[in-house]
């Protein structure tokens, strides 16, 4: 933000009581403005919109990603409109995605694809200090119009720091480890659930590859498909809440290019009390996958 000159940063309490716990605490601009204002979502996505057509750049930090349901309008219609403008200065909303668990009907949305499929809305989820790093330089104040979503439940985690070999030009996929007896695809805000299968994999001497997919709007995966034609094994695990997964795309896109010897899907069961305050970590047998990956 301090590299960042006619910035304009607004939301509620981004600069006063809990910093929407934390995420905006100490926020300064060195030429522009921060606005502490109401909850009024509707008129806050306006709000960025008509800065954007006026040249200003902004970026609308949001307490929960449930609140944007109020700005569907604009997130379809008026974007629609902009983008044939093709307008110079950027728009960025960062909502809190809340998936911590016992909250009830305000955590039963927690897909951050939905939102972006309305108009094909380019997103971007935050899973570790690597993605965060690259998508945040790259993404937060290009011109244009993302969503950058942040998981509540991981920024009570321990910030994972882990190599990357690889990333796309669109930071949409990125790699962290190469193996050849398995390929691991991470959707939403999954990364931790692979990353803690790949180290559960090293103690055992399994060798798996290690991807992350942080674009729901679809993105170009070849290295992830090239992968699995190497491993002929697929683990896809997918944290979100939702009948629409990204990952059934690139499960169709595989094969059709390949056969697989085995391929899991790790997801949440939707047929239950789902809308019921509950804990939102996904049951993972860890132990279970590996067998079926070393068979």
């Amino acid at each position: 933000m301090l590299e960042t000159e006619n910035i304009v940063l607004f939301g509620q309490n981004i600069a006063a009581g809990s910093c929407l716990s934390g995420l905006t605490k100490n926020l300064r601009v060195r030429k522009g403005l921060i606005i502490n204002t109401q909850n009024s979502e509707n008129t806050l996505c306006g709000i960025g919109f008509g800065l954007m057509i006026s040249k200003v750049s902004s970026v609308f930090f949001m307490k929960q990603q449930d609140f944007l349901l109020l700005g569907v309008d604009h997130l379809a219609n008026t974007y629609n409109f902009i983008r044939r403008k093709k307008p110079s200065a950027s728009f960025t909303i960062m909502p809190v995605v809340i998936d911590q668990g016992y909250q009830g009907l305000q955590s039963s949305l927690n897909n951050f694809g939905d939102f972006c499929s309305l108009a094909r809305v380019p997103g971007f989820a935050i899973t570790n200090k690597v993605d965060a790093e690259e998508i945040i330089n790259s993404q937060l104040v290009s011109p244009g119009f993302r969503i950058i979503g942040v998981s509540q439940r991981l920024s009570k985690e321990e910030l994972i720091d882990v190599g990357k070999i690889y990333s796309n030009k669109e930071g949409t996929v990125f790699q962290y480890a190469e193996g050849k007896d398995a390929t691991v695809v991470c959707f939403n805000f999954s990364f931790s659930y692979g990353w803690e299968l790949y180290k559960k994999a090293k103690e055992k001497g399994i060798d798996i590859s290690l991807f992350s997919v942080n674009a729901p709007t679809p993105t170009k995966w070849g290295r992830i498909i090239e992968n699995t034609k190497e491993t002929n094994k697929l683990v896809l695990i997918d944290d979100s809440k939702s009948e629409n997964l990204s990952c059934y795309s690139l499960i169709n896109d595989i094969l059709d290019e390949c056969s697989l010897e085995n391929k899991i899907l790790i997801k949440r069961d939707m047929t239950g009390d789902w809308l019921s305050p509950n804990l939102e970590l996904l049951e993972i047998d860890y132990q279970n996958i590996l067998e079926k990956i070393r068979h």
